[in-house]
């Protein structure tokens, strides 16, 4: 399954409400950082599919969510696990490094 992109609109649906944990990626278009983590969270999304959901969610169009979320600098990355907030971590890593930072918080 590719990432998701999700608005203010959208954030507690499709992450507070999920039934499996939720990674959530706060980014913009004119972020580098953000765009070099972007393939990697594609890939993982695809490979951790049914275990977990990996979304998006553009600061720019939708100021709110990181707004509530206290996101100060992105990239900005969230999982959330039953509703509630469970492991957070800024900046660009590598994707061996998001997937292991995954696989422990969920």
């Amino acid at each position: 399954m590719a990432t998701l992109a999700v608005t203010d609109e959208t954030f507690d649906a499709e992450v507070k409400n999920s039934d499996i944990p939720v990674v959530v990626d706060f980014w913009a278009e004119w972020c580098g950082p953000c765009k070099q983590i972007g393939p990697s969270l594609e890939e993982l999304s695809a490979e951790m599919d049914g275990k977990v959901k990996i979304v998006k969610v553009n600061v720019d169009d939708n100021p709110n969510s990181p707004a509530q979320m206290g996101v100060r600098g992105i990239p900005a990355l969230f999982i959330f696990k039953d509703g509630q907030v469970v492991s957070n971590m800024a900046g660009a890593k590598p994707k061996a490094a998001l997937q292991s930072w995954i696989e422990e918080s969920i």
